[in-house]
């Protein structure tokens, strides 16, 4: 899972600890960490969801000013029939 350096500096100061992936094949797993340029993650939780089911409250904790925002973003990303909400928390410098 590709994050941009941005996102990674706000998980590492505490301002996102959710993040959405549309993707075809799951590339982490709760319980699991990922190893990123600004230290090691933890992958909490992951639930498959549909893009319409995030709220404003979800779309804040993943860095978006509310879900308008988030469904800009969306369009943006590449298709995949898989569709997750992935909870994260920085573990520290790897």
């Amino acid at each position: 899972m590709l994050l941009k350096r941005e996102l990674l500096e706000d998980i590492k100061a505490g301002k996102v600890d959710l993040v959405f992936r549309r993707w075809k094949r799951p590339t982490v797993r709760a319980g699991g960490t990922l190893k990123t340029k600004v230290g090691l993650l933890a992958i909490e939780a992951m639930d498959e969801m549909r893009p319409g089911d995030v709220t404003d409250a979800d779309a804040r904790r993943a860095g978006f000013a509310d879900a308008a925002d988030f469904r800009k973003w969306l369009m943006t990303m590449k298709e995949g029939h898989l569709f997750h909400r992935i909870e994260v928390r920085f573990v520290g410098e790897s």
